[in-house]
């Protein structure tokens, strides 16, 4: 009888970094070096455990033929129609017992095969390397049967020397890789758990000679115009840079002027670092960082961030991000006017870096360090206050370092996130300010600023902010002498954030508040056939957070959505305002760096929304910080007596490498006069006729007052009292969240299951008059609700007036008025467009003349919530139906009522009604961040209170 004997596989359970990888290094590509992509498509066999299999499939000759094929880069729960197993979503939960460093005998293993050709003219001096970029979470490394050695640090790169290994022809690289190791305590990101080899696998001739690491010093000094380069390289040569006449030995300082590199002026010098053996390109940006009097400054002046969280993801392909896909994402932001990006929560692909130097993105770089599962218990046994633990977090701050410490665009390095505090990163603060002291180091957990040069937080409130700005925070005398950055704020995750307009009021207003980061770029949605987009718990996972994971500016197709057009207008690089009555406009560059003169400025004068003559504006090469008074020209003469706006915009004057001349940047509007409001005498009077009532051009069923159709159009459902919507994340808030929920209290309330009660039916001598009184079930709060219907003959006019009766301690959802309509699809409107907006989440909304389909007036977040309002609308017309608003109203226009919003939980769950459902609302609850961070301010509540509102209604048929 033989056994069978289980290969080893205590390596996943040690703490260490792992065994056999070279010494990290600066990542860059050569320019005469061979180099071979193994990139492509690769054998593989995935086991339910670690030891499941033995070793043999490293050996030269072994026959995988009935294996599966995967493609690398990727992630093997992502291919394979599920049979390589699932994707799991959890934010901070550890989807296996807490047990450090132990993980469960249940570890999915995929070993990968390859086996790939050396070229013919590939050189036979013998040198060479094998740089994994990106493997979770642990790897074990074999090439032609000889093992290289073992890893983990899933998005850090690994290298190995291989060139005694290679052979002319056929070679077989195997890679065996398990979900889970000791290093998943170290990875506990708020994003899918996705193993696999998913960033590139490349192979690398090392000439003899050759570059082995360098680090690129670049300072400028603000007060002479000059930068000091220096390149310190562990081979000698030479460092050339054509354009600043710079040839020097490595090592050697050189002074000269030269245009500074910063986020507005991304100014990068070519250069080429030439040793005996190899050639290696350099992007060199000059640029100084320092923290001086209280503020981070680069180049002299403080900055201001207005900045985003980025995850990596790919709707179909995970992290596994082609070069393109990393463009779009940098492309996008400057285009909607970031200026900064924290790499959320792990160094990104290093292309993305190269994108944020030569486009100008502030990048904070952030280590692949999460402990966030650890709360759970208080913080026991955290990783980061384990000494055992302290050479794997020194490793992966310096595989960060290295790998990335020739980037202008890196200002921070951070140490990771929710990592509790402790002594092991204490240790990686320290090395790093060793290593790197021509920049910060930044942690938000770290309140008392022990090892960081910034103070950090998530989701302060507002009112927190401010006191922080004026320093009244209290915390120990280092960190009120320290700036202030919101590495996390507004809660982008479905319909929202709320309140952006409201906090960079206070990152402006305040000296050291230097901006913030949203949470976060890009919804992390799985493509699905099924579902749309897929998020936690549609994977059948033990453990999952929802949709927690889809919480991004940009939808999972990279759509921008209303949140980012939000913030692109939020954080405008030039502030434009105006007297619209003496036609003057207040032009204020609000840069850190850069003057006016990349835009042009144009005005234009709507009359009811629609332009009637636009021109030019000149306006000075502002320098940053600096104001001007611009004249606009006499108004145009204009026949209609309707509504008048001024519109000025900045535009770019040239095309850019980001985008095209005519892309706007900033604009403001600002009114000539006051609105005309509608207004009729009341001359028809309500006629009862054989069970309905005839009022103008209406009819309404006399026994209850519901109308029935205006002219020749049919009303599905009368306009009636409607207070509910399909709560946003946003109002559902947070399990762990103090403040108030209100979707859960509205809820509680019974607002989603209102009851009216019919009073009375009144036809009078100049109006008919509906009473009710509108109420949940099992409360004694109510709204009595009244009806007041006139006509002039052609038009019909609703008032309606709301009284609150009982204790109200809860703001409502929305206030106004639902009815349906059997046919609509076209819808025009006067008013705010030409997307959604909610009253904290306004800003973006410009007065004009609107177009849409009732599809396209629909947001397409991942989990259907709320979403489509138009602001500040003056009138709109759809399904045969002109509604006049006095005062202006919000309105919505959908094939599905909200009850079935509510009900869905992915968009394929709804299905287009016979009938268009409108609403009408005088108010509306503001959003906010409550999804994570706080709620809406005071200020956009939705009291319950006695008002008053009306619409007229017309045909247009």
């Amino acid at each position: 009888m033989s056994f069978r004997t289980t290969p080893s596989v205590d390596y996943v359970e040690d703490v260490s970094p792992g065994s056999g990888a070279l010494p990290p290094r600066a990542w860059y590509a050569s320019s005469d070096a061979r180099s071979l992509s193994l990139n492509g498509s690769w054998r593989f066999r995935l086991s339910a455990t670690a030891g499941a299999e033995d070793d043999s499939f490293a050996e030269e000759g072994y026959d995988a033929g009935n294996w599966a094929d995967v493609t690398v880069p990727g992630h093997w729960v992502l291919q394979g129609d599920g049979a390589f197993g699932s994707p799991i979503y959890t934010n901070h939960l550890y989807p296996f017992p807490v047990d450090p460093p132990y993980v469960p005998t249940e570890n999915p293993t995929g070993d990968h095969l390859r086996v790939f050709d050396l070229p013919s003219d590939w050189p036979s001096d013998g040198a060479a390397v094998l740089r994994f970029d990106g493997v979770e979470s642990c790897a074990r490394v074999w090439l032609n049967g000889t093992e290289l050695g073992e890893f983990k640090g899933s998005r850090l790169p690994h290298e190995f020397a291989v060139g005694e290994l290679l052979k002319p022809g056929s070679n077989v690289l195997a890679v065996r890789v398990h979900q889970w190791s000791a290093g998943s305590y170290l990875e506990d990101q708020d994003q899918w758990w996705l193993p696999g080899i998913f960033r590139d696998v490349t192979l690398l001739h090392r000439p003899a000679g050759s570059v082995a690491d360098f680090f690129v010093h670049a300072s400028y000094d603000h007060t002479t115009g000059e930068g000091t380069l220096r390149v310190d390289s562990d081979v000698d040569g030479r460092v050339l840079v054509p354009a600043l006449d710079i040839d020097v030995a490595t090592g050697e300082p050189v002074t000269v002027a030269v245009r500074p590199w910063t986020a507005e002026t991304p100014k990068l010098y070519d250069g080429v670092l030439a040793t005996d053996g190899e050639r290696v390109p350099l992007r060199i940006g000059f640029r100084t960082v320092v923290l001086e009097d209280g503020l981070v400054k680069v180049n002299g002046t403080a900055v201001l961030f207005k900045g985003v969280n980025r995850h990596e993801w790919h709707p179909e392909r995970g992290r596994a991000l082609d070069l393109e896909t990393m463009r779009e994402d940098v492309l996008l932001m400057k285009r909607h006017n970031l200026n900064a990006v924290r790499t959320s929560h792990y160094p990104p692909h290093p292309a993305f870096l190269d994108l944020c130097d030569e486009y100008g993105l502030w990048v904070i770089d952030e280590c692949d360090l999460e402990t966030h599962g650890f709360t759970e218990q208080d913080w026991r046994d955290n990783p980061v206050d384990d000494d055992r633990w302290t050479p794997a977090l020194l490793d992966r701050a310096a595989r960060m370092v290295e790998r990335d410490k020739n980037h202008p665009s890196i200002v921070f390095w951070s140490l990771g996130n929710e990592a509790g505090t402790g002594r092991g990163l204490t240790a990686m603060a320290e090395w790093i300010h060793d290593r790197d002291p021509e920049r910060l180091v930044h942690y938000e957990g770290d309140w008392n600023c022990r090892d960081t040069d910034v103070y950090s937080r998530m989701y302060a409130s507002h009112d927190e902010v401010e006191k922080i700005g004026q320093q009244l925070d209290g915390g120990t005398r280092k960190r009120r002498e320290l700036p202030f950055i919101q590495c996390e704020y507004a809660h982008a995750m479905g319909n929202g954030p709320g309140g952006l307009a409201d906090y960079q009021e206070l990152f402006e207003k305040y000296d050291r508040l230097q901006g913030g980061f949203i949470w976060e770029w890009i919804d992390h949605g799985v493509k699905h056939a099924e579902l749309g987009y897929a998020y936690g718990g549609d994977f059948g996972e033990e453990l999952h957070d929802g949709n927690f994971v889809c919480d991004g500016l940009v939808f999972p197709d990279r759509t921008p959505s209303p949140g980012l057009i939000e913030y692109k207008k939020v954080i405008e690089p030039v502030h434009i305002e105006g007297d619209g009555a003496n036609g003057i406009v207040h032009v204020t560059n609000k840069q850190d760096f850069a003057d006016l003169s990349a835009l042009a400025f144009e005005w234009s004068c709507q009359v009811d929304g629609e332009t009637v003559e636009s021109g030019s504006l000149s306006v000075p090469a502002l320098a940053p910080g600096e104001s001007a008074e611009v004249k606009l020209p006499e108004p145009p003469v204009d026949g209609r007596g309707g509504e008048r706006q001024w519109t000025v915009r900045a535009l770019l004057a040239d095309d850019t490498s980001w985008a095209a001349k005519g892309h706007v940047v900033a604009w403001g509007q600002f009114a000539v006069g006051a609105r005309p409001l509608p207004s009729f005498p009341a001359t028809d009077r309500p006629v009862p006729d054989e069970g309905r009532i005839t009022l103008g051009p209406a009819a309404f069923d006399a026994r209850s007052g519901a109308l029935l159709s205006i002219g020749g159009v049919e009303v599905g459902a009368t306009p009636r009292l409607d207070v509910w919507r399909a709560p946003t994340d946003n109002d559902d808030g947070a399990e762990w969240q103090t403040d108030t929920r209100y979707g859960m209290l509205w809820r509680t309330l019974g607002l989603h299951r209102m009851r009216h009660r019919l009073v009375s039916v009144e036809a009078g001598d100049d109006a008919l008059t509906v009473r009710t009184r509108v109420a949940p079930a099992a409360r004694e709060v109510g709204l009595d609700t009244v009806y007041r219907w006139t006509s002039d003959g052609e038009r019909l006019r609703l008032s309606v007036s709301v009284t609150p009766e009982g204790d109200w301690t809860v703001p409502l959802p929305r206030l106004g008025v639902r009815f349906g309509l059997p046919e609509a699809d076209r819808v025009e409107w006067f008013g705010g467009g030409p997307g959604e907006a909610y009253p904290d989440s306004k800003a973006a909304s410009m007065v004009g003349r609107w177009q849409s389909t009732v599809d396209r007036l629909q947001t397409p977040y991942v989990r259907p919530q709320e979403n489509g309002a138009r602001a500040d609308v003056r009138w709109v017309e759809l399904g045969g139906l002109r509604v006049e608003g006095d005062p202006e109203f919000w309105f919505t226009a959908r094939r599905w009522t909200t009850e079935q919003l509510d009900a869905a939980r992915h968009r394929t769950d709804l299905a287009a009604g016979d009938t268009v459902w409108v609403n009408l609302d005088h108010g509306l609850h503001g959003i906010g961040s409550q999804s994570c961070g706080p709620g809406p301010l005071p200020q956009y509540f939705l009291n319950a209170e006695p008002v008053e509102f009306s619409f007229v209604f017309s045909t247009t048929r």
